[in-house]
Parts: C-alpha cells; structure tokens; sequence
C-alpha cells in the first residue's frame, strides 16, 4: 500500500477516536527501519487502547497488515507496528516524558549525545 495512503488511514482512525496532538515525522532520513512515525495523546487507558485498536481495524480493513502491537495490557502506551509506519498512542504523561518527537527530530549526532546523557543518569 502506497505509504501516503496508509498514513491517511492511520490519522484518520486517530482522528475517529479524538486522538489529540497527532503528529506525523517523516523519518526516512534518520532510519531504514521505517519511514514515518505518527504520535498521539489519548486522555486514558480506556481512550488509548481503543485509539491503537482503532488504527489496527481501519489498516486492515483497508487490505493491509499490522506486524505487532506492544503495550495493550497497560494502556499507557500503545505501539502499533505497521511496517513503514509506526504508529505510538501514549497518555499525556508518558508522551512529555519521552519526548519522542525530539528524539526524532534531531539529528544523529544530536540523539547520540542526548541517549548517552540518558544512560549516565
């Protein structure tokens, strides 16, 4: 599936649930794993399964796959895997705290030194 496509489909099923604070990072330049994370705020437990579920159906309704999820138990914060996307629902407080948007945004040399700051903590 044409990733533009994809992308729509995973905002859009945020979109249906009011996920809040969707953010789309282009990352085809800071990795080969994938090419775009898309991050959004969910309220509560309850709002950040049903947000992860929610990207899941729409995906595979639309005919394409979800490789894995990862953190449905807890609802503190869902990763959705899709292949070139990756898809984060996380609560407010878990978002600022990793701050996954910096850590994406910056360049290699700049998330190197801010990881091995991390690890000297």
């Amino acid at each position: 599936m044409d990733i533009r496509k994809l992308q729509k489909i995973v905002v859009n099923a945020l979109e249906d649930i009011k996920g809040k604070d969707i953010e789309v990072l282009n990352t085809t330049k800071l990795t080969s794993m994938f090419d775009r994370l898309v991050i959004a705020t969910g309220d509560s437990n309850r709002q950040v399964k049903a947000l992860a579920q929610n990207v899941q159906d729409k995906v595979r309704e639309a005919g394409a796959e979800v490789l894995s999820t990862e953190g449905e138990d807890a609802g503190e914060w869902v990763l959705v895997d899709l292949g070139d996307i990756v898809v984060h629902v996380m609560q407010p407080t878990v978002r600022q705290y990793y701050n996954l948007e910096e850590l994406w945004q910056a360049t290699p040399a700049q998330r190197r030194k801010a990881m091995e700051q991390a690890a000297g903590e």
